[in-house]
């Protein structure tokens, strides 16, 4: 409701899949669906890839130490899910 009123240009979304069951993560990964804009953008943190099955990502991160070592696709998350975060090091 607040990113519907205030409109932002940048949202950051820490964690918004913590704590949520299946049908709350849609429902908010379909309201931030329909707030996703040509002229905004949305940075979401999570650990999960499930979040993402909603909100389909332009870009993945990952950050290590609080460094970006990784960027690719949305493809990067999927091997996240199926590899963890070992191999992003090595």
């Amino acid at each position: 409701l607040q990113m519907a009123v205030l409109n932002p240009r940048f949202c950051v979304l820490d964690e918004t899949d913590s704590g949520l069951d299946v049908d709350s993560m849609r429902i908010v990964a379909d309201g931030v669906n329909k707030l996703k804009k040509k002229d905004n953008a949305f940075l979401v943190i999570t650990h999960y890839q499930r979040l993402l099955n909603y909100i389909v990502p332009d870009y993945v991160h990952i950050l290590i130490d609080g460094k970006i070592v990784k960027t690719e696709g949305k493809e990067l998350a999927m091997q996240v899910e199926e590899k963890g975060y070992d191999w992003v090091t090595k």
